[in-house]
């Protein structure tokens, strides 16, 4: 059994189709599904970059139908509101229909909605208490949401379970970060305590730190010229969080969840500010985000190697 917390449909416009119909359902550009049907990755990555969509989250997208159309048995959680939804995914066959759509920038007027059978959606856990939104602890609003149209709970899925399940979380809510994350947020309301925020000042602050350290430096051995393309601290921290938001909060080499400073659960987790090729400059278009460790690994080791190897591990079963 796998968790997955889903978005449903663009700005979530299919879920009150899929609280009516109970079904979780994806939308398919048109422009898209062909390549995807032929299962031409490579071509449907590049058709996706042209309509301004970068590779990773291009990536993912081509592996959400296969997702959709194989789960059963799989919780589902979706957040609408005040309220925290979950359901099951049932073995019953997933339909796919050609239908209108209006796209915002006129491109297409039709797109293809996947809609695969659940049990009935639910706010209440499985002892019939209501899961309310506000009443959620700070860190695991974190991992209960996304901005990804589907993620895989892969930081503390138990806790998700026992959410639903309506058991004691005492055994997360009492651990040292846990509770300064709750003391934080002001006693579980998250106002205007923003970790996106707070991690793109302290990773922009590192990096103008690091060009000024690097490139300031009268020493005998050489040091990679690491300049600072960008005109200020503030405009870094703009593109860090765009890039964030571009990236879904998602690790751009593994997909793994990004975690944000003050509701953190695993430091290792952390966002970290990497330049895709090390050779290069601290500027559009060579930088993105990866977890601390994913840095720590990665090191000056050249991108595509990096990602080949990590994508030997991933698939070799020892994950």
């Amino acid at each position: 059994m796998k968790i997955y917390i889903a978005n449903l449909g663009i700005q979530n416009h299919l879920w009150p189709t899929c609280l009516e119909r109970s079904t979780i359902a994806l939308f398919e550009d048109v422009r898209l599904r062909p390549f995807w049907e032929r299962r031409d990755r490579e071509g449907y990555i590049a058709v996706a970059k042209t309509l301004g969509t970068v590779a990773q989250t291009a990536g993912r997208w081509f592996n959400l139908p296969e997702i959709i159309l194989g789960t059963a048995g799989d919780i589902w959680i979706h957040r609408d509101g005040d309220y925290l939804w979950w359901t099951v995914s049932k073995a019953e066959p997933a339909t796919t229909t050609l239908e209108p759509w209006n796209d915002p920038t006129g491109k297409t007027s039709e797109i293809y909605i996947t809609h695969k059978p659940v049990e009935p959606w639910s706010n209440r856990d499985r002892k019939g208490n209501r899961i309310l939104w506000k009443e959620i602890h700070p860190t695991a609003r974190w991992f209960l949401t996304t901005e990804a149209t589907v993620q895989s709970v892969a930081t503390h899925p138990d806790y998700a379970l026992a959410l639903i399940n309506g058991d004691s979380l005492a055994q997360w809510h009492s651990q040292p970060r846990w509770e300064a994350a709750r003391q934080k947020s002001g006693k579980g309301q998250v106002t205007n305590y923003d970790p996106i925020a707070k991690s793109a000042w302290q990773m922009a602050y590192t990096a103008m730190q690091t060009t000024a350290y690097a490139n300031g430096q009268d020493v005998t051995r050489t040091l990679k010229n690491k300049d600072m393309m960008f005109s200020s601290q503030p405009e870094l921290e703009e593109h860090i969080k765009d890039l964030a938001k571009q990236q879904q909060n998602l690790c751009a080499i593994t997909s793994l969840q990004l975690q944000f400073m003050g509701v953190e659960t695993d430091p290792e987790m952390l966002c970290s500010l990497d330049r895709i090729e090390s050779s290069g400059h601290y500027e559009r278009g060579n930088l993105q985000l990866v977890c601390r460790f994913i840095n720590r690994w990665k090191s000056d080791s050249d991108n595509d190697e990096f990602r080949r190897l990590i994508k030997v591990l991933q698939t070799s079963g020892l994950t």
